[in-house]
């Protein structure tokens, strides 16, 4: 696993702690492969003070880690707030279990505090704005290859937007996911945990029309398969695939700082100024707490001191 400590009792503590986010925690194949990859620079990093061993780390060890990640090296730049907080939480996890599975008599990161990054607004765009993005990917041009990609892009457009769900969670479909009568699909998020999402009638629309349509001359070029997006060789259409569509339509519509997460924001917030109450999102989201939907509450607040201070004649001199 690491070019570092290779084969020391650290090592084996770090294979054992990401076994068990494997297969008792069943963490996603992303999440274990960030955890490997902090884990890895932690055990260089305690490599070169000298601790070849988990219960030989103190706290000043762990407190140096974290001064290094904020500070960079000659190998690292710097890391933001929110990057090193992050990295703190596998080795804290890393910690903890080495605790609780008896490899070291104390936990040296329990104390040590992860950096508060600055509070972020999620990015949203306006219903105006979204509506020029799906437009964007209308009157698809290139043949009947290019009719068919053009129908995928907008049903996948469609469903993000109109579910609220992940770009991660719309590729991992398979067209037995949907039920497009009623209007509901089943998406797998973080974790593995399922939930079941509602399509508006615009989504139902799009997808209907991409799977009797498109999907057909798409999946022709390949084996055949279960996945709802295709790409262009028969296959399922990638992450990476579903963006290059997002930035695409993006850059069309002539819309700057769109993300991946653009449309399942647009989601959040749009359903939070129809008066949507802020648990019924956080279920549609998949958000474990409340309070990690609350922050879209903060951007309709930020929205209503815009519109005041540019409208009410005693907002400002």
């Amino acid at each position: 696993m690491s070019d570092a400590g290779a084969g020391s009792a650290l090592d084996s503590a770090v294979r054992a702690y990401l076994g068990h986010l494997a297969v008792e925690r069943g963490l996603a194949a992303n999440t274990l492969s960030s955890y490997r990859r902090d884990l890895r620079r932690y055990m260089r990093v305690q490599d070169g003070r000298g601790r070849t061993a988990i219960g030989e780390i103190t706290e000043d060890d762990v407190r140096a880690f974290l001064v290094g990640l904020r500070e960079g090296d000659a190998d690292h730049p710097p890391l933001s707030a929110g990057s090193a907080a992050r990295a703190l939480v596998a080795v804290r996890g890393l910690h903890r279990f080495a605790l609780r599975e008896g490899l070291a008599a104390a936990d040296p990161a329990h104390d040590v505090k992860p950096p508060t990054p600055p509070r972020r607004l999620p990015k949203a765009i306006s219903l105006d704005e979204v509506e020029r993005l799906l437009a964007a990917v209308t009157g698809p041009s290139g043949g009947d290859s290019g009719a068919a990609r053009g129908l995928r892009d907008r049903a996948l457009l469609e469903l993000l937007y109109g579910s609220g769900a992940r770009i991660s969670e719309a590729v991992g479909l398979d067209v037995d996911d949907l039920d497009l009568r009623d209007g509901f699909a089943r998406v797998a998020g973080k974790g593995g945990k399922a939930r079941v999402v509602p399509i508006g009638d615009y989504a139902r629309e799009a997808v209907d029309a991409y799977l009797v349509r498109a999907r057909p001359e798409l999946a022709g070029a390949g084996r055949g398969g279960p996945a709802l997006f295709l790409n262009a060789r028969g296959g399922r259409l990638s992450r990476q695939g579903a963006w290059m569509v997002l930035r695409a339509a993006a850059d069309r519509a002539q819309l700057s700082e769109v993300s991946p997460h653009t449309l399942r924001h647009s989601f959040a917030t749009h359903l939070l100024d129809g008066g949507a109450d802020v648990r019924v999102v956080q279920e549609l989201l998949g958000h474990a707490s409340v309070t990690t939907t609350q922050v879209y509450t903060l951007v309709t607040v930020q929205l209503l001191r815009e519109v005041y201070a540019t409208s009410h004649p005693r907002a400002r001199n």
